[in-house]
């Protein structure tokens, strides 16, 4: 119970992160120095400017700084059950007896032995290519809740600003485009994001230094596990399952990190009420239905719209209307704005936004579609990428002739 002791000290600054709204400007942190966890709470809004690597040092030493908790590292390979009930996991070959197991495992991660069903979903259908930057001396990032994500005709860019003055630049591609995946060589890349307005003043050797190499993501998945069998019971008393071991959504969204201590936060909750384990895995199993599958579906419609937008295709106006599209919209419908902001920050669910569908429907019948960046077309990017791995070949080939 260990880590839930530890989770069950920080909730409030947790709370912080993905609870209601408030005018009061406040700050958590979790952690010290450099490993610190700032969650910032400002005009009604609560985000991390964490990088992950940091946000997850930070809680990682603020568990070792538990006395009650003893950390243990290895592969996780099977669960060990008597009569329908765990009594432990196997690690690297051994037996760890537990009353209680909390599966937070990553997303391709597998444990053998749960007895769910299969999981919903699949690849969301966009890779990526991304690299991080530190701001030089003078030049300051602008601190904000939401990333600055633009769509250009046929692929996404985002820039996302994180802690010490550091930014990620990510460009998001459909991983059947073949052409954009040589953006993963870091002169290209570069060459890239200074012809994009959303990335170049981020990207500007002028301005900011790489702090890491291009960094190539793909096998990206929407995707959704109940905690039960086949048959819709729960198959094993005593293992909890939250993270991307319940659910993973496309990581360009950002959700991740959110869902995951939403989810901390109702276990918790639960596990304080209720000492039947049986009892608090179908409590959770009934809240995560409601509160965490809206997010995949959602992800689900959003990322298969817009890849079908991405290849030239136009809205369907009798189909429902996509999260993004309708946030979009608040451009155009002042009256939006609030629910768009409250989804977006994931303060409130996606169906915040299902009351203004018809009226999005409506201006979408009128003509207006969401502006695209202005900036290189898929088309001139994938010209820029060839056109710059043929240069790069020369130069290597040139400078192999005159050794």
């Amino acid at each position: 119970m260990g880590v839930c002791d530890l989770l069950s000290d920080v909730r409030p600054k947790m709370q912080w992160a993905v609870g209601g709204m408030s005018s009061v400007e406040r700050a958590g942190v979790l952690g010290q120095g450099d490993n610190a966890v700032g969650i910032v709470c400002a005009a009604g809004m609560r985000w991390s400017q964490k990088r992950r690597s940091n946000f997850e040092r930070g809680f990682r030493k603020s568990a070792m700084r538990e006395p009650t908790l003893d950390i243990r590292t290895g592969h996780v390979d099977a669960f060990v059950s008597d009569n329908a009930r765990v009594t432990g996991v196997v690690v690297d070959g051994r037996t760890v007896e537990a009353d209680l197991v909390i599966a937070a495992s990553g997303r391709a991660a597998r444990i053998a032995g749960d007895g769910r069903a299969r999981a919903e979903g699949g690849n969301c259908g966009f890779s990526y290519v991304s690299r991080m930057y530190r701001a030089l001396p003078g030049v300051q990032v602008p601190v904000s809740p939401l990333p600055s994500g633009v769509l250009y005709r046929g692929y996404l860019t985002i820039a996302f600003p994180q802690d010490d003055n550091t930014i990620s630049a990510l460009i998001v591609r459909p991983s059947a485009d073949d052409a954009l995946a040589q953006l993963r060589h870091e002169a290209i890349f570069q060459r890239a994001t200074a012809m994009i307005p959303n990335l170049a003043p981020w990207t500007d050797p002028h301005r900011f230094e790489p702090i890491t190499p291009a960094l190539a993501g793909s096998g990206l998945t929407n995707s959704y596990r109940s905690s039960l069998d086949a048959q819709g019971r729960i198959p094993l008393t005593g293992v909890l399952f939250v993270g991307d071991s319940l659910s993973t959504t496309n990581p360009a969204g950002g959700r991740g990190v959110s869902l995951g201590l939403m989810q901390a936060q109702t276990m918790l909750r639960l596990l304080d009420a209720d000492t039947d384990l049986a009892s608090v895995a179908e409590q959770l199993e009934v809240w995560c239905t409601e509160n965490i599958r809206p997010w995949y579906e959602d992800h689900v419609y959003w990322d298969a719209t817009l890849l079908h937008r991405m290849a030239g295709g136009d809205i369907d106006l009798d189909a429902k209307i996509p999260s993004d599209l309708i946030a979009a919209a608040a451009e155009q419908i002042p009256e939006i704005a609030p629910a768009a902001g409250r989804y977006m920050t994931m303060v409130a669910p996606p169906s915040v936004l299902t009351p203004f569908e018809q009226q999005v429907r409506q201006l979408l019948r009128t003509g207006w579609r969401p502006p695209v960046g202005q900036g290189p077309t898929r088309d001139e990017l994938a010209t820029l990428v060839r056109e710059s791995a043929q240069l790069i070949s020369a130069q290597v080939g040139a400078a192999e002739h005159t050794r």
